[in-house]
């Protein structure tokens, strides 16, 4: 396994962990900032986690 890769996939697990804290809170009716900072940061984390893992050669 290379480094790239491993970064990826905690990038990409930490990610899901806050797409889906935020998804939670924000259906519970939680503080709406906060809501969207967990969900917009999730994202990010997500998709550069993703974009990392699929720019690694194998």
């Amino acid at each position: 396994m290379n480094v790239k890769s491993i970064f990826g996939i905690i990038l990409t697990l930490l990610g899901l962990g806050g797409l889906i804290y935020g998804g939670m809170d924000f259906t519970k009716g939680g503080v709406a900032q906060a809501s969207f900072v967990y969900l917009i940061l999730g994202g990010i984390f997500f998709f550069a986690g993703i974009s990392l893992i699929r720019g690694t050669k194998a």
